[in-house]
């Protein structure tokens, strides 16, 4: 029987956590994955011994040097047969239900070509991250969808591999703009899917601790998706309409904000204009 999905693992320095997320993957139905990790130039020694360690074991482990977290997921899936990739990353943690609720829905339309879930909080955070359904102007203006979704291989092949330029992170972001401009379908299934590990030095929260880098990178993806993209639109349309009307403009942010139940009633009687 061949695999339906390819988990894929990129692995750098951490293979201190590689036992939970294996133990995680463990609980799948086996029949229903395989799994490729890539260790993506790895300079930790006590990494090095577990993936040679999981290597001696049977698990497929390639070894490349650092080409970041874009260039491991790219390896992996080049080597990945199955229907549909999972791209997951070393720290974090999958659930059962995720293979087969992301199948059944993938199988029975060939137009979907991500499906993607809720996660729980662990480590220094507890909680549901509730990721809510796809909307792809939102998902112009920022990424709500972690990169631990299940993606049918075929758009990959289409759209192409994961932009490797992109070392800062957000690469998960690029990837969902171009698979949605291909027109592609993306389907959220309201459950927790998958565990995500919250830490103070991890890459996304290290990203925000300056402006610098979420501007870089927000640019690049602007510049590179300019026919469609571009924040400076929706800033110029705020301030034209704060200039009209600044009171007004901050009364009613603030009424959306804290009243939504009487802001809905004022949209229904049609007392306020709908948006900002």
């Amino acid at each position: 029987m061949a695999v339906k999905v390819s988990i894929i693992i990129p692995c750098y320095n951490q293979g201190h956590y590689l036992k939970e997320v294996l133990e995680s993957i463990s609980a799948c139905n086996s029949e229903l994955y395989e799994l490729i990790i890539v260790n993506d130039g790895s300079t930790d020694q006590r990494t090095i011994d577990e993936l040679n360690s999981l290597k001696t074991q049977g698990y497929r482990v390639i070894f490349q040097e650092n080409k970041g977290l874009s260039g491991a997921r790219n390896t992996g899936i080049a080597l990945a047969t199955g229907k549909y990739i999972l791209p997951l990353d070393a720290d974090n943690k999958v659930r059962p239900a995720y293979l087969t609720r992301a199948i059944g829905i993938m199988d029975a339309d060939p137009s979907v070509a991500v499906v993607y879930g809720n996660a729980e909080y662990f480590g220094e955070k507890t909680g549901i991250w509730k990721t809510g359904g796809y909307n792809m102007q939102k998902l112009m203006i920022a990424n709500y969808i972690d990169a631990c979704a299940v993606i049918r291989k075929e758009a990959l092949d289409k759209v192409g591999p994961y932009d490797t330029n992109m070392k800062l992170g957000w690469e998960d972001w690029e990837m969902w703009l171009r698979i949605s401009f291909a027109g592609y379908l993306f389907r959220y299934v309201d459950e927790v899917l998958f565990d995500y590990r919250v830490m103070n030095t991890s890459m996304s929260k290290t990203l925000y601790n300056n402006y610098a880098k979420p501007n870089s990178i927000e640019n690049y993806v602007h510049q590179k998706h300019a026919a469609r993209m571009g924040h400076q639109y929706i800033t110029a349309h705020w301030v034209k309409r704060f200039k009209q009307s600044p009171v007004l403009f901050v009364t009613k942010l603030i009424i959306m904000t804290y009243f939504p139940s009487y802001y809905s009633k004022l949209l229904n009687k049609n007392k306020v204009r709908n948006g900002l």
